[in-house]
């Protein structure tokens, strides 16, 4: 829908820059390793040397594929975020994480590989589904539970507005989510540490992602089951009341998201699944001092 667009402003009339083009298909069954060859292929065949830049358009798949094959390709190359998703303009694009999937999990093939910039255009979002829409707010919901006690809490005043696609709570919305990120990514790159707070919600979220079989359950819908769960757990371990508990699932349900896995995942395929994500990706929750309690 944006191809064209980006590639006249990429040449822009200059005969020395020429742009050659992938197109590959979007969602999480693909984001695998034949299909990141397609990329790797045309470079051969087009001839790039290591002066070419590797230019990213499209939502969180996408990137995170195109990502992984610029830090690859000649042993890395300039590259650029052009995100058209909620989700991949609050997340996937900011903070360096390229990657795959395996069939025993999610993400366990990747690099960290910094763009050289990010350019972001909210008028890109009006096209895009809502059910796609609403995936993308669980990580703003996310950013704020996690990170920020006063946007979480602006966000449980604003959401209708969001969900309704108003202009200027989207452009805050995602400028916000987008410098809490970057500032824990200054603080702890390779996530050693701070950073992992992000991953909350994700360590039962990508075990639903992969139980369900990658795109049945988009990766918003599984991150929103994920953090009730792990807030549940938190709660539960007696660090918070149960009125966090009602505020986290309440703004979920208010961004049309589920607040509980689907039934097919039994507590034996989370052990299972959980079992091979190595230690450095599990964050399981810990909320208390984020919202003020």
């Amino acid at each position: 829908m944006y191809l064209d667009k980006v590639v006249c402003a990429l040449t822009n009339g200059n005969p020395n820059v020429s742009v050659e083009s992938v197109i590959l298909p979007d969602g999480e069954i693909y984001k695998k390793m034949d299909i990141l060859v397609k990329v790797f292929d045309k470079a051969i065949e087009s001839r790039l040397d290591r002066r070419c830049t590797f230019v990213t358009l499209g939502g969180g798949v996408i990137g995170d594929m195109c990502g992984l094959a610029a830090a690859s390709f000649l042993r890395g190359v300039n590259f650029i975020q052009i995100p058209t998703t909620v989700m991949s303009q609050v997340d996937s694009s900011v903070g360096g994480k390229t990657a795959i999937n395996h069939r025993l999990g999610k993400n366990l093939i990747g690099t960290f590989y910094q763009p050289q910039c990010v350019l972001i255009d909210t008028d890109a979002l009006n096209t895009l589904p809502d059910r796609e829409l609403a995936s993308g707010f669980a990580e703003i919901i996310k950013c704020g539970l996690a990170r920020d006690a006063d946007f979480f809490e602006w966000q449980e005043k604003n959401m209708q507005a969001l969900m309704a696609r108003d202009p200027s709570a989207l452009a805050y919305a995602i400028k916000r989510s987008c410098e809490n990120k970057a500032e824990l990514v200054s603080l702890d790159e390779r996530e050693s540490g701070l950073r992992e707070t992000l991953n909350l919600g994700h360590t039962f979220g990508h075990a639903i992602e992969t139980g369900c079989g990658y795109g049945q359950w988009l990766h918003g819908e599984a991150v929103a089951a994920g953090t009730v769960m792990a807030v549940d757990m938190t709660y539960s371990l007696g660090w918070i009341d149960d009125s966090i508990v009602k505020r986290v699932s309440d703004i979920f349900q208010q961004a049309k998201l589920p607040t509980a896995p689907p039934e097919i995942m039994t507590v034996e395929m989370f052990k299972s699944l959980m079992a091979v994500v190595p230690p450095s990706e599990r964050f399981y929750g810990i909320v208390s001092r984020i919202l003020k309690v």
